[in-house]
């Protein structure tokens, strides 16, 4: 410590300093716990008979889910738990009953690679994690119902985890009344005759195994034997959620592959309208709506079948108005039909281009499809001109025109949209236009063009694709298209189609169902057991929680990662006695031996529900009790499906967590549990605090702590270094840790430095040379409530002076407002106004004043504000006091200021009433001096007036 400081101290012993800011954050933070001060009162138990409580309105405030990494928080981490905080607090100053926490979604991949290199069991490192990032954000002053929290991984926990779960798996969606029914009503109308079984045959004669294979078609969750993500470098697959652009894993940058697996699903495919249609009612950032629109991908269109070999093909379009235009088509390599129409020879005629070079299509077709196999999905749909394909030897029949149309099979076309094939018009599509090319293939205008080119495609340089244009060339001796527009065109030949039972109008999503099984350690076991027959059973709720075995090794067979070929081995898999028991159901079939699911659910899953459980966290008998989830989450004015008031995190979970919650949310309102369709009503994305990245001439990131600068260049051990603006990572050594900030300024200095950096939606750079600003601001403000020599608190009972009056009135209109709509930089921007004009204004602040300006600071520094409150002679705590309420006549400027111009130039400056009517400023600005003075005698053409603040003079 400096001389310097010493002295100061000395001198006022009772400065507000980091040391003090230290102890006085620590013991209100005792006090706070003890006392349950943010315990959030429920309407059953907690609420009941309370006519005071029950009248409060409730406010359901929460963040996303935080991961307890082993490296800590930085500062980066709590801006958006910081920022829910002081709403939160706000919320409850202004009489609402406000439920905050904060809970740990602590299954997943770090804590079990961290298992795989050390032998550590992940539960041991995660819950340790835990411990410390609780003491990270306990040492921020975070409001939290601490009696709400828990961790995925709690088996009280996933126990209701693994209950949704069976609940989806016992449920089946039925189109006609657009809701989920339990699985049994199906099997009731199965049994009736209500509705028939596929195949024909009676429900009763069906074996266990094809009743369980009928039922699998409509489950909401359900196991397939179908194409999946698979990433040998993770040793697991991946929901197509979690492949990157570039068809790498998210976590690892691993290559992904399409393999067919039996994995689980859950089909959200079949709530991909709804998902859609309750977007609008949402309070959403645009941006958010926009990719789950785009994400889900609904288009309308029709399935058209081609006839081939006695059987058909099926083809979804959304540009059925260009059928007499199809020359042919194109099947994904991976469609099941491929095998089943290859001839054993070339037809006649077929042209050496098409063969790819191969005796026969059977070749041809095998060597193409390990071709494309080697290729992620976005490299197949990459817009490259080059187009490659092979005929499958195949002909089938364009249902309109009756020609014979070549089949052929392109990696340009994926099983995963629509039904993995597609009729090519390649006269007016851009990528069949390219493969026509490349193939010699006929091309037939039947959308006139609109530009010159003419009526010849083989004379084109690309396809002519128009919505606008009319239809030509397209008739048959039972309907004619030739001249409508596209829009009468669809409707007239879907018409034709449906009634010839070719065809129908549809509706096709791009959204596939969500790909629910992982062959890792560390997440949660499926509720499922398989019998004898591979029959798979639901365990009853009263075997639950199926909880996580022990085992040697944690690690699932991961692979050499450019091996496709390989097939996941799963930890649980090497527990023999785990997965191989004898149980009785209680279906009346008794004890009987059954085999586990391995397989575990994604890291995901526990995120889905987890707003539900924060609000009845322990209840053993039910998911939460029906009172207490209406009351925090059911349907109100302006929130028609309900869901959380205010949900706070990254706009990377755009469709990932939040989709998916959306999927479970509305499952549970249709069987009847919840009362809420949607999870979250309002949705609000904070920005990022970033940090400069300095790297050194190899481009290696060396410790931003340590860089040096000098005449605006930067260098590390005297070596020159270039800065970036990038993340704050401890891979990027620039992290700073909100420990070393509360260390140096107190955590009420760091809150709000996060707070005012700017907007909270904007990402904004980090810089702790700025910190000390806020800490500047903490010190003013003590110093005008507290004596720094003596620790006396100075304010007075005397009436604060009408400019005093109008400051803070004014700033606590500005907080109020800045405070509801999380504007928590121009709030603070306003408190330090006001502190500012009660140092300028020198003496003892009134004690009015003083009081109210704690409360005001009190949502954004909890601390110092208790701290103040306390010495100002209040025994209740600062968060529970009403926030100061505006005085409306002081808001309003006691006068303004007008500007009078003439010939746009000011002449003039009048103070004046904020009500001064036009004609009263017209008249006192035409006699003021220097306007008659600037006149000279001129007449006047024109007086335009603005009252209260501006007259503009036109002279004649």
């Amino acid at each position: 410590m400096s001389e310097t400081n010493t002295a100061a101290e000395t001198a006022a012993p009772h400065r507000y300093t980091a040391a003090m800011a230290a102890g006085i954050e620590a013991r209100w933070q005792d006090v706070w716990d003890a006392e349950g001060a943010y315990a959030a009162p429920n309407p059953v138990g907690d609420l009941a008979g309370d006519p005071e409580l029950t009248a409060r309105p409730r406010k359901f405030v929460m963040d996303m889910f935080p991961y307890p990494s082993g490296a800590g928080l930085h500062v980066g981490h709590p801006l958006g738990y910081i920022a829910t905080d002081v709403y939160a607090r706000h919320q409850r100053m202004t009489g609402h009953n406000v439920l905050h926490t904060l809970g740990f979604d602590a299954f997943g991949l770090p804590a079990e690679q961290y298992a795989v290199q050390t032998g550590t069991h992940p539960r041991v490192s995660t819950e340790a994690n835990i411990v410390n990032m609780k003491a990270q954000l306990r040492r921020l002053g975070l409001g939290h119902d601490k009696r709400r929290s828990f961790a995925t991984i709690d088996p009280d926990y996933y126990k209701w985890t693994q209950w949704i779960f069976v609940q989806i798996f016992n449920s089946w969606y039925d189109e006609e009344a657009r809701t989920a029914r339990p699985i049994t009503e199906l099997v009731a109308q199965f049994e009736s005759g209500r509705r028939p079984v596929p195949g024909g045959r009676a429900w009763s004669e069906l074996s266990a195994v094809e009743r369980s294979d009928v039922l699998g078609e409509y489950r909401l969750a359900y196991a397939s034997d179908a194409p999946v993500n698979w990433c040998p470098g993770l040793g697991t697959v991946l929901a197509n959620e979690e492949v990157t652009a570039d068809g790498r894993s998210e976590r690892g940058n691993f290559p992904v592959f399409k393999a067919k697996l039996r994995q689980w699903n859950m089909r959200i495919t079949a709530y991909a309208d709804r998902l859609l249609q309750d977007l609008d009612a949402l309070d959403w950032p645009d941006a958010i709506k926009l990719q789950q629109r785009n994400w889900i991908g609904r288009s309308e269109g029709a399935r058209v079948d081609f006839p081939i070999d006695g059987e058909h093909i099926t083809v979804f379009t959304t540009r059925q108005d260009t059928l007499f235009g199809a020359t042919y088509m194109v099947l994904a390599p991976e469609h099941p039909l491929v095998e089943k129409f290859v001839p054993d020879t070339w037809p006649a005629g077929t042209h050496d281009v098409w063969t790819g070079g191969h005796a026969t299509p059977a070749e041809a077709v095998d060597a193409y499809r390990r071709q494309a196999a080697a290729k992620s999905d976005v490299e197949r749909q990459a817009e490259a001109k080059d187009k490659t394909g092979v005929f499958t030897g195949a002909y089938a029949v364009n249902p309109v025109s009756g020609e014979r149309v070549p089949v052929f099979i392109a990696d340009y076309v994926l099983m995963g949209y629509g039904t993995g094939a597609i009729m090519a018009v390649p006269a007016h599509d851009i990528r069949d236009f390219a493969f026509a090319r490349a193939f010699e293939l006929p091309m037939r205008c039947v959308v006139e063009p609109s530009d010159g080119r003419g009526a010849d495609p083989a004379s084109w340089d690309d396809a002519f694709v128009s919505h606008e244009a009319k239809i030509v060339n397209s008739a048959n001796a039972e309907i004619s298209l030739n001249g409508l527009g596209v829009a009468e065109a669809k409707a007239a030949v879907t018409e034709w189609l449906q009634n010839k039972g070719i065809g129908e109008g549809t509706v096709n999503f791009r959204l596939r169902d969500w790909l629910f099984s992982r062959q890792r350690y560390w997440g949660e076991p499926f509720p499922i057991v398989y019998d004898e027959d591979g029959v798979a059973h639901a365990l009853p709720e009263s075997m639950l929680p199926l909880e996580l075995p022990e085992v040697d090794d944690y690690a699932p067979r991961t692979f050499d990662p450019d091996d496709r070929h390989t097939q996941p081995e799963t930890p649980l898999s090497r527990n023999e006695d785990w997965v191989h028991v004898e149980l009785d159901l209680g279906d009346g079939a008794g004890p009987r031996r059954y085999r586990r699911e391995t397989n575990t659910m994604p890291n995901w899953a526990g995120s889905c529900w987890y707003e539900l459980r924060y609000l009845d966290p322990h209840n053993d008998s039910q998911l939460v009790d029906p009172e207490i989830e209406r009351y925090w989450m059911g349907p109100r004015d302006g929130a028609p499906h309900g869901g959380v008031d205010l949900y706070v995190g990254g706009a990377e979970h755009a469709v990932l967590h939040l989709l998916y919650a959306r999927f479970w949310s509305k499952v549970l309102y249709d069987l009847g549990h919840v009362s809420s369709a949607e999870p979250f009503h309002k949705l609000f994305n904070q920005g990022m605090i970033q940090a400069y990245v300095y790297r050194n001439s190899r481009g290696f990131p060396v410790p931003a702590a340590e860089v040096e600068e000098r005449d605006g260049k930067f260098s590390f051990e005297g070596e020159p270094v270039k800065r970036e603006l990038g993340k704050m990572g401890k891979s990027l050594k620039n992290a700073v840790t909100p420990d070393e900030i509360c260390a140096e300024y107190g955590a009420d200095t760091l809150r709000l430095y996060e707070m005012a950096m700017g907007p909270l939606d904007v990402s904004r750079p980090w810089d702790t040379r700025a910190v000390v600003g806020q800490y500047r601001l903490l010190q003013r403000l003590w110093r005008n409530v507290v004596d720094e020599a003596t620790g006396e608190v100075t304010v007075v009972d005397a009436e604060p002076d009408e400019d005093t009056l109008r400051a803070l009135h004014k700033a606590i209109d500005g907080v109020g407002q800045d405070m509801e709509g999380l504007r928590f930089n121009t709030a603070i921007a306003k408190i330090t106004e006001l502190n500012n004009h009660l140092t300028k204004a020198g003496g003892p602040v009134p004690r009015s004043v003083a009081e109210r300006l704690v409360l005001l600071i009190a949502p954004l520094a909890p601390h110092i504000a208790e701290e103040l409150w306390h010495r100002l002679g209040h025994s209740g705590s600062v968060v529970h006091q009403d926030f100061p309420v505006a005085d409306p006549a002081y808001v309003v400027d006691e006068t303004v200021t007008c500007v009078v111009q003439i010939k746009g130039k000011i002449k003039a400056r009048l103070e004046v009433s904020p009500s001064v009517s036009d004609e009263e400023l017209e008249k006192r600005a035409l006699g003021e001096p220097a306007v008659v003075a600037a006149l000279g005698g001129a007449g006047i053409r024109k007086v335009i007036v603005r009252a209260p603040k501006l007259v503009n003079i036109v002279p004649a």
